[in-house]
């Protein structure tokens, strides 16, 4: 029953997906970041269910494109895309440390943060709609790995507060039993996507690994440590980047 609370729970907090209402208790959140990754694999399951709709019906390329940078949004209301925007306004405020925490805070946003989401969603339609089918598929596999590899950081990161929701999170999870499950997933759905999609999936992981790396160094040089809206921002960079060495790949290498 516990098992079941954590899925309805994590569903709850990282979708907009319909779920059956009840008090939280702490208990409850010992293992929700463990499904975390499983928010991505249905993304993943909708965008394929998309694109054989679309190949049945000969729906247009960028109609097929458009519908499919909506899904993700659509399913998950703009949760991390919320903090790809608050990060950016404090990355781009140049202020010193305890500024950018409190921009992060501010429920506004900023001009910058309107022009980095405008370039995001321009890279983000040129890649998806330079990708082919299989370069497509394999990136699809990167909305369960990147959320599994930010939920290894939730709980094992630096915070940069000591209080907010992703603070909450790490104190109530079971830090050996949700790391030990994020890592599992993330090894099992990783080999497959590799044995399926090799070269594809080798843009992916190089562009995973480079995003995990400024995710840390900017996390800690620029705010002290990991915060809620900067694990969305995570999560969306490393989306966009494997759209872009995938779509490069297909264009150049293939």
């Amino acid at each position: 029953m516990r098992i079941i609370k954590s899925i309805i729970v994590a569903f709850s907090m990282y979708s907009r997906i319909p779920m059956p209402r009840f008090n939280w208790a702490s208990d409850d959140m010992k293992y929700h970041l463990i499904f975390f990754p499983w928010v991505g694999a249905v993304i993943g399951a909708v965008e394929y269910l998309w694109l054989l709709f679309c190949e049945k019906y000969e729906v247009s390329h960028i109609a097929f494109t458009l519908i499919a940078l909506a899904i993700p949004l659509i399913l998950t209301g703009g949760f991390h895309l919320d903090g790809f925007m608050d990060t950016s306004d404090a990355l781009s405020s140049y202020q010193e440390k305890e500024k950018r925490l409190e921009i992060l805070k501010d429920p506004h946003i900023g001009a910058f943060a309107v022009i980095k989401v405008c370039i995001y969603g321009l890279i983000m339609t040129a890649s998806v709609y330079s990708m082919d089918k299989d370069g497509f598929l394999a990136w699809l596999f990167m909305f369960f790995i990147a959320r599994a590899v930010s939920g290894i950081c939730v709980i094992k990161s630096k915070k940069a507060k000591s209080n907010g929701i992703l603070n909450t999170e790490a104190k109530t999870a079971s830090d050996r039993a949700v790391v030990f499950g994020l890592a599992l997933q993330l090894v099992i759905v990783a080999m497959a996507a590799g044995a399926l999609y090799q070269y594809y999936w080798t843009m992916c992981m190089a562009a995973l690994a480079i995003e995990v790396v400024y995710y840390i160094y900017t996390a800690y040089s620029k705010f002290g440590g990991v915060t809620g809206d900067l694990a969305g921002w995570f999560v969306c960079k490393a989306e966009l980047l494997a759209a872009v060495f995938v779509a490069l790949y297909t264009i150049i290498l293939k």
